[in-house]
């Protein structure tokens, strides 16, 4: 889990009354929609294109020690404490490359300890699509909540990645609920988040839940039918275009 989560009730009111769940009810897993639309997580480089020798070692070592408390506390004591910011961030990333989720998930928790460190919405994506690939439900819906309570307004790729992970284990009902939340809150569905939602909706049989997402894009997108077509190109078992 992740730290520093004590919300407030005010804020936790805010934040969880267009979405009709609580915290305690966050926690749910099932089965088999795809959604696999975006690419591979790219790891961030250092300028010469290789990342340096201390990200390196700093990344076998946590691996390493991963099954041991002690010892990955030596590790972050020892090597995470004398990486330069860029480092620190290459090694961040390299482990959810190599889908070390958990180690992951402990080296941001170190990162948003430092003195330089700022609430970054790329931080939070990067971790919640992989989390969502997973299937690890509750794991993206924490990121969610703590991007919120770090002072982020949720923009559009977390909304999107909160969407898919729901989707990627036929929870459309949630799916549903945080599109329409994402769009009360003035964030606007990009062609990711509406070809996710299409796809994934006329995949489960939900024609009706698909139509009305198609009906959004002309409010949304420039050229809603050439979205659609395209949509239905690449996807045609499934899609139809359906636009009213």
């Amino acid at each position: 889990m992740l730290t520093n989560t004590g919300y407030s009730p005010m804020r936790i009111q805010s934040i969880q009354t267009p979405f009709g769940f609580d915290k305690a009810q966050l926690r749910f897993a099932t089965t088999t929609i795809t959604c696999g639309l975006r690419k591979p997580l790219r790891t961030r480089r250092r300028t010469d294109g290789v990342l340096s020798t201390e990200a390196i070692q700093a990344v076998q070592s946590l691996k390493l020690a991963a099954k041991n408390p002690s010892k990955l506390h030596q590790v972050f004591n020892s090597k995470l404490n004398r990486l330069l910011k860029d480092d620190l961030l290459d090694a961040f990333a390299e482990l959810q490359r190599q889908q070390h989720l958990d180690l992951a998930l402990k080296v941001f928790e170190f990162i948003r300890n430092e003195a330089w460190y700022e609430p970054d919405h790329s931080l939070y994506g990067d971790l919640m699509l992989m989390f969502g690939k997973k299937k690890l439900i509750d794991k993206v819906e924490n990121l969610f909540f703590d991007l919120i309570e770090e002072g982020l307004k949720p923009d559009t790729r977390a909304y999107t990645e909160l969407i898919g992970a729901y989707l990627k284990v036929d929870m459309i009902d949630k799916a549903m609920e945080t599109y329409e939340s994402m769009k009360a809150s003035g964030c606007i569905p990009d062609e990711l988040t509406l070809t996710i939602m299409i796809r994934n909706l006329e995949s489960a049989g939900r024609d009706d839940l698909a139509a009305v997402v198609k009906n959004d894009c002309v409010e949304y997108l420039d050229s809603p039918k050439k979205f659609l077509k395209e949509v239905a190109r690449r996807y045609p078992k499934r899609l139809r275009l359906n636009l009213v």
